[in-house]
């Protein structure tokens, strides 16, 4: 098996089809009497990974693309409609199967994470941000690293030092940063498992701070490592800070950059969510496939966006 993107998504499909015969729970379930769909959630999975690693926003240009090179590869191809539909009431199954691959991988179960969030764009006029199915959900936010305004949502995710992403949520562009990473931490139940079996350190930047959450924190058994505010006293570990925070910049980029984060498409709450779900399973697929590879650097996608 090589570094390609044929090997990856054969690997991946096989995977996918393997633990959903063994969790039949976590598809979505399905009348018996009805029409049975030709293509299984499986393929569509693995249809849906190789569409954010080669870069297609749109699902009709994707399709048109898989019925002129891929047919061979997926014969019974749903139109875009059904394919829309599909992918968004597999979004929950998308968020579990990420989660059970990186914990296959030999870097899931590392005890020291990087977190920060990053902007999702969901529009730029006037009238989209009050005409939009996502008004009240997106808002009006600023990011202090791009020194712009925009309107739409946060990205907040966990990653190890690896880059393997290990929780993530949607807010928000104002949601507080802190509320959201003590939601996935009590939510994430791989990340909860870790945190009660060893104790874990989280590397933050300035934004993650204030007495009763570092406190909340240190009850759960979590180091928090930030960058001291103006008026503090010096904290530990300070010369640590620099290059470990470039990993989760370098994260947040290769989803921007080559996963089109925000080119995302989605104009509904279940439309945005699955297409981010989409994104992180394709990174995370990536890491996985490279791990079991014995790659050196195992967050690179240059082998499959192709």
């Amino acid at each position: 098996m090589g570094a390609d993107l044929d090997a990856l998504i054969t690997a991946l499909y096989v995977t996918t089809d393997d633990l959903l015969k063994q969790h039949p729970y976590r598809v979505p379930p399905r009348p018996k009497v009805g029409f049975i769909p030709h293509i299984s959630d499986a393929e569509l999975l693995a249809l849906a990974v190789m569409q954010a690693l080669l870069g297609f926003a749109s699902e009709r240009r994707w399709l048109r693309h898989v019925r002129t090179h891929l047919l061979a590869m997926f014969p019974d191809l749903p139109g875009q409609s059904g394919y829309n539909k599909r992918l968004r009431a597999l979004a929950p199954t998308m968020a579990w199967l990420t989660t059970r691959l990186a914990a296959m991988t030999s870097i899931g179960d590392d005890t020291t994470w990087v977190v920060d969030s990053t902007p999702v764009e969901c529009g730029r006029s006037r009238e989209t941000a009050k005409r939009s199915d996502l008004a009240g959900w997106a808002e009006y936010g600023y990011c202090a690293s791009h020194s712009r305004y925009f309107w739409g949502l946060r990205l907040h995710l966990v990653c190890t030092l690896h880059g393997l992403p290990t929780g993530w949520a949607l807010t928000g562009a104002k949601a507080d940063e802190r509320h959201a990473l003590c939601d996935i931490l009590t939510g994430t139940t791989s990340l909860a498992a870790t945190q009660a079996s060893s104790p874990t350190t989280i590397i933050a930047d300035k934004n993650y701070y204030g007495r009763v959450f570092e406190a909340e924190l240190a009850d759960a058994g979590i180091a928090l490592l930030r960058p001291q505010r103006k008026g503090e006293t010096p904290r530990s570990g300070h010369h640590l800070f620099k290059p470990l925070r470039q990993i989760i910049e370098s994260v947040n980029d290769t989803l921007k950059g080559q996963l089109d984060l925000e080119r995302h498409g989605g104009r509904t709450f279940s439309g945005v969510c699955v297409r981010i779900a989409q994104r992180i399973l394709a990174l995370t697929a990536a890491i996985w496939h490279n791990d079991h590879l014995g790659a050196t650097i195992k967050r690179s996608l240059t082998a499959y966006d192709h």
